[in-house]
């Protein structure tokens, strides 16, 4: 399984940033995605989840501001950024839990401006 996520960069409070990861090596329509972030000397946090189904789930900070989104035929997930706060500057990472095994891509950088 690889994940390679692209699409960080620098922007200033209030822009938006788009993010995409990749996927291979799975059946990628039968699996849950997440987007997980790691800000200066904080934790890895779960941002937001796209289930099979098209489900999401979102941690608290970002919901209204930030999307999920899949596209089974590109095998790709997507995480749309909107309204971002200097407080969202992280390393932003696409995760899948298949089979017992956490598969992570290599993390992509979002600074975000005051």
């Amino acid at each position: 399984v690889q994940l390679q996520a692209f699409g960080g960069g620098l922007v200033q409070a209030g822009g938006s940033l788009r993010l995409s990861c990749a996927a291979s090596g799975l059946n990628f329509r039968l699996n849950t995605m997440d987007w997980y972030r790691q800000g200066p000397g904080k934790q890895r946090e779960l941002v937001g989840t796209i289930t099979s189904g098209g489900n999401t789930n979102y941690t608290d900070s970002v919901k209204g501001r930030f999307i999920v989104s899949r596209d089974n035929v590109r095998r790709s997930v997507h995480l749309q950024m909107t309204s971002l706060k200097p407080e969202d500057t992280a390393v932003y990472f696409c995760h899948v839990w298949l089979r017992g095994i956490d598969y992570w891509g290599q993390g992509t950088q979002v600074t975000v401006s005051s």
